[in-house]
């Protein structure tokens, strides 16, 4: 397949973008509490512009200091002296023939109320002590819990609302004065982006920021001229697409981000927010006013999962919202879709969706996306899983001073390190024992550093451990993980030998400089519940993977993990009667709440019980003896079968056997502790850098 279309030029205004790809917008923390980009920053956006990207907007940037700020490290362009750190920025994106743009960006009511009033003195001290910060992000747990208590300063909203979904604990309606020094910040930030040097800027209009947050009925409610009638709730973005203009020039590229449709009717809300048709209204208006591109998303922090997808939608299911878009202005349009492969670009624009492919995760996750298709080699791109790692990561690793991270590509934030590395294998043979995800994701680092690779896998076929977790409903693209890794791994020249099970003997045969044992991990079947053992019993695996089918049975499924709200979808879906039993207060404890959102809006048609804060004691014929965990008062429930979804034991026993024998056996992945996709490659990055 060609991919003409995709690698051709198309202008933006008077700005002309090399090829189509767009790297949209996603913070990941790699900034200062300055609002400058930090080397690091540089470099991570350097790798993709060397990669091929045409046009790369970097994550949000405030605009102003006081009550701007989503992460203490994000960037900004709020005063002058952000202006020269971000030309230094462009310099480093422009020498490899990319543009940049900077995304303009208040979060409303979506922001976070530690930040009001608190940047300001935070900077100048951390910039005469940098050990502040670190005592600063100490402190966080504290502020959320005051935030949660209402011991807060209150964010800014266009009027008094419902609270956002997941944002601040208290908001205040803005007064005309604090509208209009808003916009005013707006018009400042882009007009310091230009004397940069910045290509162009990128107002954020969508999941339900600022911007998004006066165009919406659900949040504007003021009776001024900035609410009640549509005009009137344009008229903030209005008049800051005015200012820039007048500012910065008719000629100066100006993109809006605009969730065209708020989505609420997706989540049993219809009438709620606006819908498609006003979207397209909102983009004719741009137009008019002069915006030189749509950059089309949708939904808000209230409907998550309808603009940062999950593994189980299908790439491109909204690329329809693009079309309707493009089919009412003669601006370009951009969007994401859920882009994953050059053929969905490629087909989407030959077929009019769009005028530009947007992507973020795509890029996170592999760098040199176009640069392949361009060197002939798309098989040998890492595509996203959309596991979403990078927003769970980041979300949590913003709290405590670290940047994102994604799943498949540990490289993020160390692209110099990881994208070019010391060769220093010198044709040594390293041998990789397990063929699942961080077995190949070690043999891949390693034979890039210059070693000789050999894999041994005793199963048939690739995967281990994420057979299981591809083989669960709409989860099948997981497998992509493996299937990428494997065409990387044949251009790079490893041998893997399949159906080949490892022992001390044949791994000493080899005579290897190391091994990597990445033997993953075995269900749990724990011998403290008595009748573990009993025929009735079997585990999530076997479920999940058809070997055993249950019908028209009463289960008991333990365990609510992701693993065992799959296995009570599989199960539901041949008439049996499911209860799911969880010894924690709530469902899937400790898992992104985007994942237990999706799989539970699947589960709530089914005839699914769910019993939180219960141990399963025992397992008798028909029936299960389970323990209240706050009372210790046991109880019985019918149940036929017992499916154990109690997680995974390291398989490490040959491991232990190759350290008698070998001098350097490292232990990667499942098999030295159970986690993530993303902790599989972690560990496996982490095991070959300490090989030397």
């Amino acid at each position: 397949m060609g991919y003409d279309m995709l690698l051709s030029p198309m202008n933006i205004g008077t700005l002309t973008v090399k090829n189509r790809a767009v790297m949209t917008a996603a913070e990941m923390s790699l900034g200062q509490t300055n609002g400058c980009p930090t080397e690091k920053m540089m470099a991570y956006y350097e790798e993709r512009a060397k990669g091929g990207i045409g046009l790369i907007i970097p994550g949000i940037c405030r605009v102003n200091d006081m009550g701007a700020a989503s992460t203490f490290t994000q960037l900004s362009m709020a005063n002058d002296y952000n202006i020269e750190p971000m030309r230094k920025f462009v310099r480093r994106i422009h020498r490899h023939g990319a543009k940049l743009a900077i995304q303009l960006h208040h979060p409303g009511r979506q922001g976070y109320a530690s930040s009001i009033n608190t940047l300001p003195v935070v900077i100048p001290v951390v910039e005469r002590f940098p050990k502040v910060l670190e005592a600063l992000f100490r402190c966080t747990p504290l502020l959320l819990g005051l935030e949660e208590k209402k011991i807060c300063f209150s964010v800014q909203s266009p009027s008094k609302c419902e609270l956002s979904a997941h944002g601040a604990t208290r908001i205040h309606a803005m007064s005309r004065r604090e509208v209009k020094k808003l916009i005013a910040d707006f018009v400042a930030a882009a007009e310091r982006c230009k004397k940069a040097g910045v290509d162009a800027v990128e107002l954020h209009g969508g999941h339900g920021y600022m911007i998004q947050q006066f165009l919406s009925p659900n949040t504007n409610r003021r009776t001024d001229e900035y609410g009640g009638s549509f005009e009137n709730r344009l008229r903030f973005l209005r008049e800051i697409v005015e200012g820039i203009r007048e500012r910065c020039g008719r000629d100066y590229p100006l993109i809006v981000r605009l969730t065209v449709d708020e989505m609420y009717d997706k989540i049993g809300m219809p009438g709620k927010g606006y819908g498609l048709e006003e979207g397209k209204r909102i983009a004719k208006r741009l137009e008019e006013l002069g915006v030189d591109a749509i950059n089309v998303t949708s939904a808000c922090y209230d409907v998550y999962n309808r603009w940062l997808e999950p593994t189980s939608y299908e790439p491109g299911w909204r690329a329809y919202l693009a079309k309707e878009i493009r089919n009412v202005v003669s601006i370009p349009v951009i969007a994401a879709n859920f882009m994953r492969s050059p053929e969905q670009a490629e087909r989407q624009l030959e077929e009019g969706y769009q005028d530009f492919i947007g992507s973020a995760r795509s890029f996170i996750c592999e760098p040199h996306w176009i640069k392949k298709i361009e060197e002939g080699h798309p098989e040998q791109i890492r595509r996203c899983v959309g596991c979403l790692h990078c927003i769970s990561s980041f979300m949590t690793n913003a709290k405590v001073g670290r940047s994102g991270e994604c799943a498949l590509n540990p490289g993020v934030g160390t692209e110099p390190a990881y994208e070019e590395p010391v060769r220093d294998g010198a044709g040594r043979r390293i041998v990789v024992v397990g063929a699942g995800i961080a077995g190949l994701a070690a043999a891949e680092t390693m034979a890039r550093r210059g070693f000789a690779v050999t894999v041994l896998e005793k199963e048939d076929a690739p995967g281990g451990q994420l057979n299981t977790a591809a083989a669960c409903n709409l989860k099948s693209k997981l497998f992509w993980a493996i299937e990428d890794r494997l065409a990387v791994l044949t251009a790079l020249g490893v041998e893997i030998r399949y159906g080949e099970e490892a022992t001390v003997e044949t791994v000493k045969a080899l005579a290897p400089y190391a091994v990597i044992a990445a033997t993953g991990a075995t269900p749990i079947r724990p011998s403290s519940i008595e009748g573990v053992d009993l025929p009735q019993v079997c585990t999530a695996p076997e479920i999940i993977h058809r070997s055993k089918v249950l019908r028209d049975q009463r289960v008991l499924v333990a365990g609510s993990g992701m693993t065992g709200l799959e296995t009570a979808e599989i199960l539901n879906e041949t008439g049996n009667q499911v209860t799911v039993l969880e010894m924690a207060d709530e469902i899937a404890p400790g898992t992104w709440f985007q994942l237990v959102d999706d799989e539970m809006e699947r589960l709530h048609p089914c005839d699914i019980s769910f019993l939180p804060g219960h141990k399963l004691l025992r397992i008798l014929p028909g029936e299960v003896e389970v323990e209240e965990v706050k009372t210790g008062a046991h109880k019985r429930i019918r149940a036929d079968s017992v499916v154990l979804s109690l997680g995974v034991k390291p398989e490490n026993r040959l491991a232990k056997e190759l350290s008698q024998a070998l001098p350097r056996v490292y232990i990667a992945g499942d098999a030295s502790a159970s986690g993530t996709i993303a902790d599989a490659v972690r560990s496996a990055s982490a095991c070959c850098r300490s090989i030397v």
